[in-house]
């Protein structure tokens, strides 16, 4: 995803204002977490975790809509058929990671016509097989065990054990659309734990472990997701979430913006009295930054997708390592002397680029920022237009978060075996739909792998339907998903809390303390220790010894 600095003037007089010292809810119980081996003394923080307010995208050269619309996304009529099945009859398997559960049951029968009672007698979800729970219980606690004894999830292990008996989310309700994964379930289970009631459904119809969305239905969460759901379902699980009788959600934790969409379009009064929102990815910020610059949004909401703990590790380091296993898991390509193009150089196409580089690939890399293109030549990638290269590569990988990146007539122009896949949270970086015509035949090879057929012979491989690769098609480290969710629950627990006034109707960034904090947790995992600066050296640095060290238009 490429980036902006934004408007440097802005960002400079917008940090220089002071934060209001005042009692931070999230601060209080964040402190509580800090490891034995954490070098900050939490109890003598001095500023609060308090957000600052953004009124411009940081990313704002990015257009996913036209400007008299908030949004680009609106259910279709397609029916409730898997796509992946729509588009190849001869395909009888879904995809699952290397720990998932099947059996015979998981036939072509919708979930949406199935009946299904959890062993407390509850029908309130809707999940692909409510017997595989078992299965996804072991997949939880195999992840909550991996996070205690590797510390890979111990921030948020640890928040869950200490502040659970004050409740610090006692009375919220919160509505959820993320992943679903055993590492999301840690997430959503802490939640429950802090006293929070939740309602959650998938961002990506093909990134749920039904396992894992059996289990936590067992538990009593209302879980609305299957893997492999059609349009129709995906939009459908939605409302099943918001529209509820006697329960109304009053907080939501967003990952795509697709469930604030739905709320603040159909149900404008529920929208109206949510306390906050919670938003992961770039596209999700982007739309709340067109509702706030519009005047529409009535809630506060944080943006977590540009907090430094989300961008440089989620984006960069998750995406460096799950790339190549989601290419190698479905293709099973050699990467040595391929040449790969990588649509957009932000912190997603960096850890691509790398990673790919790593493996002996000639990578090209295409840009819109001149900041960002002269990162790429910096680190050795040539920076070209995608019709320079389009005949030559052997791979395509978009990760832009934009629309329309690679075109039909690219797609046309491809040689023949070329690979492409997305690695952006929307589906729209491909223009796959153009490729839905008669005189293309489309030939499902094995789950998640489709040869798209041309009629003089040519084929493109394109994966996951030009959704996210990594998480429709592979698995992610753990750890990286411990530092994002630290994060979003930390900013759930602050906005619930918040008292009246503090956040307006608008955007706001995760403040850098909160940033270094969750970064604090997570360093015993490699036995780092801090250095401490002395009075003299604070000082002279004008810093508060336990921080921030950074000011918030600082750029990592």
């Amino acid at each position: 995803m490429s980036e902006t600095a934004g408007e440097a003037k802005a960002e400079v007089k917008q940090a220089s204002k002071e934060v209001k010292e005042s009692e931070n809810v999230a601060e209080k119980y964040s402190a509580m977490t800090v490891s034995k081996n954490s070098e900050i003394n939490m109890g003598e923080l001095s500023s609060a975790f308090s957000a600052v307010p953004t009124h411009k995208p940081v990313k704002k050269q990015i257009q996913f809509v036209e400007e008299k619309q908030e949004f680009s996304r609106f259910p279709t009529k397609t029916g409730r058929r898997s796509l992946s099945r729509s588009i190849s009859q001869s395909s009888t398997d879904s995809y699952s990671s290397a720990a998932s559960y099947t059996d015979s049951s998981d036939d072509e029968t919708s979930p949406r016509d199935k009946t299904q009672v959890n062993s407390k007698g509850s029908s309130d979800f809707c999940v692909k097989n409510i017997k595989q729970a078992e299965f996804g219980r072991r997949e939880i606690e195999i992840a909550e065990q991996a996070l205690l004894c590797c510390s890979d999830m111990s921030a948020l292990i640890s928040l869950r054990k200490r502040a659970q008996s004050e409740k610090p989310l006692a009375g919220a309700k919160i509505v959820g659309c993320t992943h679903i994964t055993a590492q999301t379930a840690v997430l959503i289970e802490t939640l429950v734990a802090l006293g929070a009631q939740c309602r959650w459904t998938a961002c990506n119809i093909y990134s749920t472990q039904n396992e894992v969305a059996a289990a936590l239905a067992e538990r009593g969460v209302a879980v609305f997701a299957w893997k492999g759901e059609s349009e129709d379902d995906f939009w459908w699980c939605i409302d099943c979430c918001v529209n509820t009788e006697g329960w109304q959600p009053n907080m939501i934790l967003d990952d795509g913006g697709d469930l604030t969409h739905w709320v603040y379009k159909k149900y404008p009064n529920v929208f109206k009295k949510i306390r906050g929102i919670v938003e992961e990815s770039v596209t999700g910020v982007h739309r709340l930054y067109q509702l706030s610059k519009a005047g529409k949004l009535c809630v506060p909401a944080m943006n977590v997708n540009d907090s430094v703990t989300k961008q440089k590790f989620d984006n960069l380091y998750c995406c460096r390592e799950s790339i190549l296993d989601g290419l190698k898991r479905t293709t099973g390509v050699m990467f040595g002397g391929k040449q790969v193009v990588v649509c957009g150089y932000g912190e997603v196409g960096k850890g691509c680029s790398a990673a790919l580089k790593a493996l002996g690939a000639v990578v090209y890399v295409t840009e819109i920022d001149p900041i960002c293109a002269l990162q790429a030549c910096m680190d050795g990638f040539r920076v070209v237009k995608l019709n320079e290269v389009i005949r030559l590569v052997d791979v395509v990988i978009t990760c832009t978060g934009n629309k329309n990146v690679v075109t039909r007539d690219q797609l046309d122009r491809m040689k023949n075996g070329c690979i492409v896949c997305n690695m952006g949270h929307s589906n729209t970086e491909i223009d796959v739909a153009s490729l839905r015509t008669p005189e293309l035949t489309w030939e499902r090879v094995r789950s998640q792998v489709d040869h798209v057929i041309w009629p003089d012979g040519k084929r493109v491989i394109l994966l996951a339907e030009g959704r996210l690769l990594n998480l429709s098609c592979s698995t992610v480290p753990t750890f990286v998903l411990s530092i994002t969710a630290t994060t979003q629950a930390l900013a759930l627990i602050e906005l619930y809390n918040a008292p009246d006034g503090r956040y307006k109707q608008d955007v706001y960034l995760l403040p850098k303390k909160m940033d270094e904090y969750v970064a604090s947790l997570h360093l015993a995992t490699f036995d780092a220790h801090l250095t401490e600066l002395t009075d003299e050296q604070a000082k002279y640095l004008g810093l508060n010894k336990n921080g921030p060290f950074k000011p918030n238009y600082y750029r990592y």
